[in-house]
């Protein structure tokens, strides 16, 4: 089937994986454009085609095809790629939808921040993960869970924002650096500083470290 309008035939032929998908979100595909979108969040992320590659690990190319409407994402793929970016199918598909305010979480409801945190950082090591709890910027409070493998280490290059920050170290135990002080945590231990103070964490230990961490206002 011919389509008049050829750009509307593009769109349709480079997202068709994903109309049955958008009919159920109330949309029509010429009406939403996963391309552009894609791109626009990628950008407020401060993330290049390549860093979201992969955060996302899937090729550096497909990141291109999909924003300029070459290629179509299937459902998983495209899941897989805005894990990356920390947000959801929904939050994608619904970008002016008001957002709920819930009061509690499942740890799926988790919002992941992972490549926020690495966008950020200079020689990471290891992995660490974190995944935020509810809308930070709403409430003028972050809530992390973090997780350190062994050896992961945000770097020689300390972090340093216009913050206050505490955490309680949950099982593991995790090098904390904050200006001159430095001390190794164990569970049950805490730490609370300014976070213009350059600062520093790492996982010294054979075994994940888990740490729950709040910070005033939301640095990522």
């Amino acid at each position: 089937m011919r389509c008049g309008n050829a750009l509307h035939g593009k769109r349709l032929r480079a997202f068709g994986g994903l109309t049955m998908l958008c009919k159920t979100k109330g949309f029509g595909m010429q009406d939403f454009d996963v391309g552009a979108r894609l791109k626009q969040m990628r950008q407020a992320a401060n993330l290049s085609q390549r860093q979201l590659a992969e955060a996302s690990d899937v090729p550096h190319g497909q990141i291109s095809m999909i924003e300029t409407n070459r290629s179509s994402p299937s459902v998983s793929s495209l899941r897989k790629i805005l894990g990356g970016l920390g947000v959801t199918m929904s939050e994608f598909f619904e970008p002016d939808a008001p957002v709920t305010q819930a009061l509690f979480f499942k740890p799926h409801e988790l919002r992941d921040l992972t490549t926020r945190l690495y966008s950020t950082l200079e020689g990471p090591r290891g992995r660490i993960t974190l995944q935020q709890v509810g809308d930070a910027r709403a409430h003028n409070l972050q809530i992390l869970y973090e997780r350190y493998e062994p050896g992961a280490d945000t770097g020689e290059q300390m972090l340093e924002h216009a913050s206050h920050e505490g955490g309680v170290v949950v099982a593991g135990e995790i090098e904390v650096t904050a200006g001159d002080h430095c001390a190794v945590l164990k569970a049950g231990d805490s730490y609370l500083f300014d976070s213009t103070l350059p600062h520093r964490f790492r996982n010294i230990g054979d075994r994940e470290a888990l740490v729950v961490s709040a910070c005033t206002p939301p640095y990522l």
